[in-house]
């Protein structure tokens, strides 16, 4: 049974039914639940246009955040900066997650071969159970 579980969540469709099994675990299991988001900084670009995005990609984080605020007051919720996969994995570990559950994009065979899922990298790497909600 876990006791922390982590969901990534990016906003999407796959994430909002990724959240609503995250929180039905927790609440089944008496598990603490923490939301992280990951703000991906751009590729290329100087210094305060990287500055500038990512900035702009944290507000819009919390701000979609809120409404899952709402609805899972008891839950802790987490912003960071960086490459999703990575930053999922690092958090899980360093917080002592038992559960990451995130949510399956759906993208092309083409798009995952080309640029991989951030589903896969973070089942690859993690060191506790991940659950992808489709």
């Amino acid at each position: 049974m876990p006791k922390k579980i982590l969901l990534a969540y990016d906003g999407s469709e796959a994430a909002g039914r990724a959240f609503d099994q995250a929180r039905e675990l927790a609440d089944r299991f008496g598990a603490e639940l923490t939301v992280l988001a990951v703000a991906r900084p751009p590729e290329i670009g100087d210094d305060v246009e990287t500055e500038a995005v990512v900035e702009n990609s944290r507000k819009y984080y919390h701000r979609i955040l809120q409404p899952l605020r709402d609805k899972a007051a008891k839950a802790h919720f987490d912003v960071v900066v960086g490459h999703p996969a990575v930053k999922i994995t690092a958090y899980a570990e360093a917080h002592g997650i038992d559960l990451i559950v995130l949510g399956h994009r759906g993208k092309t065979l083409f798009e995952r071969w080309l640029i991989g899922s951030v589903a896969k990298k973070v089942m690859s790497y993690a060191h506790c159970s991940v659950l992808v909600v489709r």
